[in-house]
């Protein structure tokens, strides 16, 4: 039986900022995955350059079914000082769209700081090591692993993360441990995630493949409001399925089955307005009106899969079929009959219920000892660097109580 002050299994972003942590503290700490090559998510993330953080990061840009909970442990690890950190392992790194800090060369060197913060304080590695199962005893919990090895330490720190991108290595073991344990869940669903749509729904736009434009986009409930507020002006990208890029990936972590989207195709642009008003002047066909304000082979098809003639001339349309048309383009109203699923999300919404958690702490309230973090939490940020604050932060949190 090997002895710990602190078990962490999970050993991506969350983990290792929570086992650096604990055993700079002095404690004698485990980092068990089961993974054979470390932090796979962090070295693909951000196109392969690790965006680690955004400046703007604040409990606005999470998703939880308790908005608050996230205040405590985002207050007391922000991205300042994250960005301390990698200036501390002179990691270059430079700021691109709405403040989402990326690293100059690779993703690598995330993964190689979170190393050096380990060996700091002599944290033990078991990798690739797989946890069969967690008890409690009276020392606190015994691990059992498929090595033989029996771990036994007074804390447990769950940061294994969702459901995401299972090819890299994704499970729902922290779910399977949040069970033993009865605590209770927000059901886990894909996010940020492109969205797809019926194939017969979608059919006139599949030549629009690989079309890209600037939106806005937004989402609203079941019920028709719109608690959230969940809109976004970001790039749109047309698939062969669907639809994704920013802007689809960030208004999908709102979206509910069943429910429409609302795309404003020119949200510069009153569509109507303006073509209206250009009737006395503008000699021009509509498809060539659109062309200059759309891409050629969107406005195009927008027109023929709505029923209007490309050859129509604007002057002789009437102000009704215009202002449809403007609805169109400024309020396209479209409902996803799903999404790509967690194959392509870059997280997984939802997980272990906040209320089960101190928000100081990240313990589970019940069971003392028992700690969850990072992605296994009902706590989602938006696309942009704010899932890995969350996962600093959280970490951090747990490594200072554990």
């Amino acid at each position: 039986m090997a002895k710990f002050d602190v078990a962490v299994i999970g050993a991506g972003a969350a983990g290792m900022m929570c086992a650096a942590t604990a055993a700079q503290r002095g404690l004698r700490v485990v980092l068990i995955d089961h993974a054979t090559k470390l932090a796979e998510k962090i070295r693909i993330s951000g196109g392969g350059r690790c965006n680690f953080t955004n400046v703007n990061a604040g409990p606005a840009n999470f998703l939880s079914e308790n908005p608050h909970f996230c205040k405590s442990a985002l207050s007391r690890y922000t991205p300042a000082d994250f960005v301390a950190l990698v200036k501390k392992h002179r990691i270059g790194y430079h700021e691109k769209h709405k403040g989402q800090l990326f690293c100059d060369d690779s993703a690598e060197q995330i993964i190689e700081m979170l190393k050096d913060e380990c060996a700091g304080g002599d944290v033990h590695w078991r990798m690739p090591c797989k946890v069969d199962s967690l008890e409690q005893s009276a020392e606190g919990f015994v691990l059992h692993t498929d090595s033989g090895e029996q771990i036994e330490a007074p804390s447990v720190v769950i940061a294994t993360g969702g459901l995401s991108i299972p090819k890299i290595g994704a499970t729902d073991f922290g779910y399977r441990v949040a069970a033993q344990f009865e605590l209770r869940m927000v059901e886990p669903r894909p996010a940020l995630v492109p969205l797809t749509f019926d194939a017969q729904q979608w059919a006139p736009f599949v030549e629009m493949s690989g079309i890209a434009l600037e939106v806005d986009v937004e989402t609203g409930s079941l019920k028709g409001r719109n608690p959230s507020g969940a809109r976004f002006r970001e790039d749109l990208l047309f698939t062969h399925r669907g639809l994704s890029g920013p802007a689809i990936l960030q208004i999908s972590s709102y979206w509910q089955p069943g429910t429409p989207i609302v795309i404003n195709l020119l949200p510069e642009l009153d569509v109507a307005a303006t073509l209206i008003e250009g009737k006395g002047t503008i000699k021009k066909q509509l498809g060539n009106v659109l062309s200059q304000w759309l891409p050629t082979r969107l406005a195009e098809g927008l027109l023929l899969a709505h029923g209007f003639a490309l050859d129509a001339r604007l002057a002789d349309m009437p102000d009704a079929q215009l202002r449809k048309l403007g609805a169109l383009i400024n309020q396209w109203t479209i409902t996803p009959n799903g999404s790509e699923g967690y194959k392509k999300a870059e997280v997984t919404r939802g997980g272990v219920d906040t209320r089960e958690l101190s928000q100081q702490t990240m313990m589970v309230t019940k069971v003392p000892g028992l700690y969850f973090i990072g992605e296994a939490v009902d706590v989602t940020g938006w696309l942009g660097g704010y899932n890995f604050q969350w996962a600093w932060a959280s970490g951090v949190a747990a490594g200072i109580a554990v």
